[in-house]
């Protein structure tokens, strides 16, 4: 009997240990955000996307707290907000987004158009530099963190907001922001000399989406080539600056003359984003004879990658792009 009881309390120790681990694993988000809206007298920052965020956890460092809303592979195209992002918006001090139409759900951009105390940094760079801002069939593309160069311009305007909002620390968001300027702009350099080094020839690219133009323009493009926009013939994606999943017969017969052009026989798949119309590609192009494939790696685009990848930062996730990119243009082409 004593045997038997022992047996029974030990069965129901095992029990409430595992509810116990599984109550406490689904406190942890709330208990992320419950973290960022204590009271500490630091910044309160929220970020639409994790690339934004990267660069406020660099400029604010350990006077503000940062948060993402839109977190993991979620679609920044289509967020809806959800349970709880009403509180995490209206608690914020800042709120950071990118705009540039890239968050076009119409609940969160009604809200970061007619917010005060929400900043388009896109939509500055479009202020101050429209030149560098590109169109793609008559809508702007928003895609700008894909050129360091480019995005590394967000950084006076996150340090400038964080200066107005917090005074006294406002030297400290500036001599972040210059360091981080000098990192970017010498990863901006590497990365366009290890494509550089791929022939023209072979520098041609195909992904799920329309998010590579900046990418493209910045590193695989000749420098001749920006003055006549001959860059865009570099680069073809079978869904359009939102990725949608639908693709009509014209759309394959566009990618697969693109493919046949150019000798182009590996395709990329992006983390986020479904595989559906490349496949569809691949299989179109069986019909054709053509022997095409789909990269074994992911590139990331709209999202970073998880925590301990190789994306898991902005710096990661660029780099991880182009040595993937760099990588395939060698070995897949004859």
């Amino acid at each position: 009997m004593l045997k038997f009881m022992k047996s029974f309390l030990s069965s129901w120790i095992v029990i409430l240990l595992f509810c116990l681990s599984c109550t406490q694993n689904q406190q942890k988000p709330q208990n992320s955000t419950q973290s960022w809206m204590a009271q500490n007298g630091k910044v309160k920052v929220l970020s639409t996307i994790a690339m934004i965020d990267d660069l406020v956890k660099s400029v604010g460092g350990e006077h503000v707290d940062a948060m993402t809303l839109i977190k993991g592979e979620l679609n920044p195209h289509s967020y809806q907000l959800v349970k709880g992002d009403d509180e995490k918006l209206a608690f914020a001090d800042l709120v950071f987004f990118n705009g540039l139409g890239l968050e076009h759900g119409p609940s969160l951009q009604n809200f970061l158009e007619h917010n005060p105390k929400s900043i388009g940094l896109g939509n500055q760079i479009l202020k101050n530099n429209p030149e560098l801002i590109l169109n793609i069939d008559g809508q702007a593309d928003p895609h700008i963190w894909m050129d360091v160069s480019l995005w590394s311009k967000n950084l006076d305007y996150i340090a400038g907001a964080m200066g107005k909002l917090d005074p006294a620390h406002s030297e400290y968001y500036r001599g972040n922001a210059e360091k981080l300027k000098g990192e970017l702009a010498k990863t901006h350099e590497s990365i366009r000399n290890e494509l550089q080094e791929i022939p023209a020839s072979q520098r041609y690219l195909v992904t799920s989406h329309d998010a590579f133009n900046y990418f493209t323009r910045a590193y695989l493009a000749k420098e001749s080539e920006w003055q006549d926009d001959s860059w865009h013939d570099r680069f073809a994606a079978p869904e359009g600056l939102a990725p949608e999943s639908q693709l009509s017969a014209r759309h394959i017969q566009l990618i697969l003359e693109f493919l046949i052009k150019h000798h182009v026989y590996v395709l990329f798949p992006e983390s986020n984003v479904s595989k559906d119309s490349i496949k569809k590609i691949i299989d179109a192009g069986k019909g054709k004879g053509l022997d095409l494939k789909i990269s074994s790696d992911y590139l990331y685009a709209d999202a970073m990658g998880e925590p301990g990848s190789d994306g898991d930062s902005y710096q990661k996730m660029i780099q991880h792009n182009a040595h993937v990119i760099a990588r395939h243009l060698r070995k897949n082409h004859p």
